[in-house]
């Protein structure tokens, strides 16, 4: 995605409401940005316990919930990285396949001021390789802006 896209929403976005609703403006506003660049869902997921996570808002189809630790969204939230999957077709077993015509993933973790992860951003298209680090950092400059992570 282009790096502009980012830097637009991130300038537009206001800090406001609690989490929840800053969750779900970054979701609304990355769907609404995204949806035509092959993007095919944003959302987020949370901790729920040790060994599992639950989806908390997201744009637009529906998405599995729990899912286990071992995928892209839980290997970020333990690891504090975010992570760009080019194919998710090599991630063999550790892929949690909610739709079968993803193909590629960005997971991006939400940090609080002492570093821990508390939620992760996920984005999935349907497109190999549409993602790479300037999506990144991209993800993690709206994310400021929203006040979601440090």
């Amino acid at each position: 995605m282009a790096k502009r896209v980012y830097q637009r929403i991130a300038e537009n976005l206001k800090a406001t409401g609690n989490r929840d609703a800053r969750m779900r403006s970054v979701a609304d506003t990355l769907w609404h940005a995204l949806e035509q660049t092959g993007v095919s869902w944003v959302g987020f997921y949370l901790p729920d316990g040790p060994d599992e996570m639950v989806l908390g808002p997201a744009r637009n189809k529906p998405a599995c919930s729990p899912i286990g630790m071992h995928g892209a969204c839980g290997q970020t939230f333990l690891s504090r990285e975010p992570m760009v999957v080019r194919d998710v077709r090599d991630l063999g077993a550790n892929y949690v396949a909610c739709d079968p015509r993803d193909l590629a993933e960005c997971v991006v973790p939400c940090l609080d001021e002492n570093g821990q992860c508390w939620a992760v951003l996920d984005l999935d298209s349907f497109d190999v390789g549409a993602f790479d680090d300037s999506d990144v950092a991209g993800l993690q400059m709206v994310l400021r802006a929203a006040d979601l992570t440090t």
